[in-house]
């Protein structure tokens, strides 16, 4: 655990309590319980789950320093980045509300269940992203999802005025960058990601289509 405190400071720039270290380890736990039945991640990558997973997501919560009105997470799955960032905030940021969407059931029952053990609050949509009601987020965070383009298709109609998409993405980054920019401006930053050499947390705000 004490390997796993440091790479969220190097992730988050800040300290994180005992409570929050626990949250993360149930999280993680419930992963690889649940993980045989139901394929929330690789099998591959629970061995190392704290880092490609936990602290992965930790440095999409470190993009922002929103910290009142709507978070909202696309295709949350086993949790990435949505329930970690939301275990964050608890500590950090509690005036943020947390909403994951999730189409499969399975994956929802699972989120439900570490939701009621780390005893944070988060709203659980089991519906597909496009069919569920305009939701006026300040940020929007999706992992593995889709490509740039499609996410940003999937945000837009959802984005609060000023509000931020953070994703991150892999080594083709520029790729989907450049394809995005065919159908929408926005202003980009972006952060090496501090799990994959080859990888990036990017971060879009003032989106509009073309």
């Amino acid at each position: 655990m004490r390997d796993g405190s440091r790479d969220l400071l190097d992730a988050l720039g800040l300290d994180v309590s005992r409570e929050t270290l626990t949250r993360l380890t149930v999280h993680r736990d419930l992963l690889a319980k649940w993980n045989p039945s139901i394929n929330l991640v690789a099998p591959s990558t629970l061995e190392a789950s704290w880092t490609r997973h936990i602290v992965d997501s930790a440095q999409v919560y470190s993009m922002t320093t929103v910290s009142q009105g709507q978070w909202l997470d696309f295709g949350t799955g086993g949790g990435f980045p949505g329930l970690v960032c939301a275990i964050l905030a608890a500590e950090h940021a509690p005036g943020l509300r947390f909403t994951f969407v999730e189409s499969d059931k399975r994956k929802c029952a699972f989120l439900t269940t570490v939701v009621r053990e780390t005893g944070i609050a988060a709203a659980i949509v089991s519906q597909r992203i496009e069919t569920i009601p305009r939701q006026n987020a300040n940020v929007i965070s999706a992992r593995a999802v889709a490509p740039l383009w499609k996410l940003l298709d999937y945000a837009l109609p959802h984005l609060a005025k000023g509000g931020l998409c953070l994703f991150p993405k892999g080594e083709r980054y520029r790729e989907e960058i450049d394809a995005a920019r065919a159908s929408f401006h926005f202003q980009l930053n972006d952060r090496p990601s501090i799990t994959d050499p080859k990888a990036v947390i990017l971060s879009l705000g003032e989106i509009e289509r073309v």
